[in-house]
């Protein structure tokens, strides 16, 4: 590894000049004004991934934004590893709050702020970076490597599933590796083994025709905005659990030896609430906040709308109030049973005095990675060469519903390494990762690379 790992150490500026490059692509892919963008930040990969010796690159149609794949497959007999990962990111507006222009990447000593350094580019282009260096030093690589990197991860990977599950042979392999994921925390490389899932909806609470005059008509008849408090108020009872019927039947519970490992961890709870900006810290009785945001369910409240929320005043019964809910699952919860039972919940605490309709968004499966496996383990002895520490195994609350489908469709276990930090700001102001540990990072891949070898 000594070789390789000088490579990398030698070519590290040039490295992040070309990753500025990829960053300043405006690839949002939520917004149709920045589809020729994303499709520039597609083929841009295409053309680095050539660049650095794969034997193939090349855009994939999937009916939106396009996909890049690659492979190097000189290596028979041995493992095959796809690495996965995403050009598309968040929109990204100075005003938001930003320091610097989004879309302008900055290095501020060992910090790289821009929209896409950790959410995901930064992270892609270590894996790319890695393989370059393993080719310009072996002439070759130790195992055989697949990329595919999708352009709609941040709008729920619309067309991707299809894509996985039509192109089963092609992206066959056995491990795949993702980049997507933060550290537990500086000094800490870690191996995410749990995702949470998702089912996200919509309630529309609808009463009068029209908005009505509140002296008129109000007390007179229903309004949907007080209607709809109330049906929110009842989504969880004092202790903090969600109270929708059926919510828990299929969740995997801890083990008394996971508890004791995340409890081990060194979590900080002053540090977590600066991070929040939060005076305390909440959620479901009898479990710790790591046990709270990693490996149980929640229900959360993601937007309110209704009546006259302009400046100054407007004294009205809205005809309409809506709230979009999401749900945050654990393995085994079914997301399509979870949106049923939400629909459910919502239509039978409504008053028959209005009308409730539900509208179903997306859905992600939850995701827990077999850790015995021997890709895990190589994974830790990787992330040890790279960062002169043990590796400690953590779980995401985040979703990242492909994965689950990677699992399902490869028959691969999906090993999550990832090198930001959880005060990324990933979709926020200020994203950003730092570049030692994009440098560590591209190591780690490369480290990977050779273990997994044998």
């Amino acid at each position: 590894m000594k070789h390789i790992f000088k490579h990398i150490d030698q070519n590290l500026d040039s490295r992040l000049e070309q990753l500025c490059e990829w960053l300043r692509i405006e690839s949002v892919s939520g917004d149709p004004a920045h589809a020729e963008d994303c499709r520039t930040a597609a083929r841009w990969l295409v053309d680095r991934l050539a660049e650095a010796g794969m034997q193939k690159a090349e855009l994939v149609e999937t009916g939106g934004h396009p996909a890049v794949y690659a492979e190097w497959l000189g290596a028979p007999g041995k493992p095959t590893v796809l690495l996965y990962g995403h050009y598309d990111v968040q929109p990204a507006e100075k005003s938001d709050g930003w320091s610097t222009e989004p879309f302008e990447p900055v290095i501020q000593g060992d910090l790289m702020l821009g929209r896409g350094t950790a959410d995901d580019k930064g992270q892609v282009h270590a894996h790319l970076a890695a393989v370059e260096s393993v080719l310009k030093v072996r002439g070759s690589l130790p195992v055989n490597v697949k990329f595919i990197v999708e352009g709609e991860e941040e709008g729920g990977s619309e067309h991707t599933e299809a894509l996985i599950r039509d192109n089963g042979e092609r992206l066959a392999c056995d491990v795949v590796v993702i980049s997507d994921s933060p550290m537990f925390g500086e000094g800490y490389p870690s191996l995410c083994v749990g995702l949470r899932g998702l089912a996200y909806g919509e309630v529309v609470v609808d009463g009068p025709a029209g908005d009505l005059h509140s002296g008129s008509f109000g007390g007179g008849v229903a309004n949907p905005a007080n209607v709809l408090a109330r049906m929110l108020a009842k989504l969880h009872d004092d202790d903090g659990k969600v109270a929708i019927p059926g919510f828990y039947d299929d969740v995997v519970e801890l083990t008394g030896e996971q508890r004791e490992a995340l409890a081990a961890l060194p979590f900080d709870k002053a540090e977590f609430l600066r991070t929040t900006g939060s005076p305390e810290v909440a959620g479901e009785r009898g479990y710790t906040t790591l046990e709270r945001i990693w490996a149980r369910p929640c229900c959360d409240i993601n937007g309110l709308r209704s009546g006259y929320i302009e400046e100054g005043a407007k004294t009205i019964v809205p005809r309409r109030a809506s709230a979009k809910v999401s749900c945050r699952l654990v393995a085994d919860q079914s997301p399509d049973r979870v949106m049923d039972q939400l629909e459910r919940f919502f239509k039978e605490v409504a008053p028959p005095e209005v009308k409730v309709s539900f509208i179903r968004h997306h859905t992600g499966r939850a995701y827990l990675g077999d850790t015995s496996a021997p890709a895990f383990v190589s994974a830790r002895k990787a992330l040890r060469l790279a960062f002169d520490a043990d590796a400690v195994e953590i779980r995401e609350g985040g979703s990242i519903p492909i994965v689950a489908t990677f699992a399902e469709v490869l028959h691969a276990p999906c090993v999550l390494m990832g090198f930001g930090l959880p005060d990324q700001n990933i979709h926020g102001p200020n994203e950003n990762l730092r570049v030692s540990n994009y440098h560590r990072g591209t190591r780690a891949i490369a480290a990977l690379f050779v273990e997994l070898a044998g």
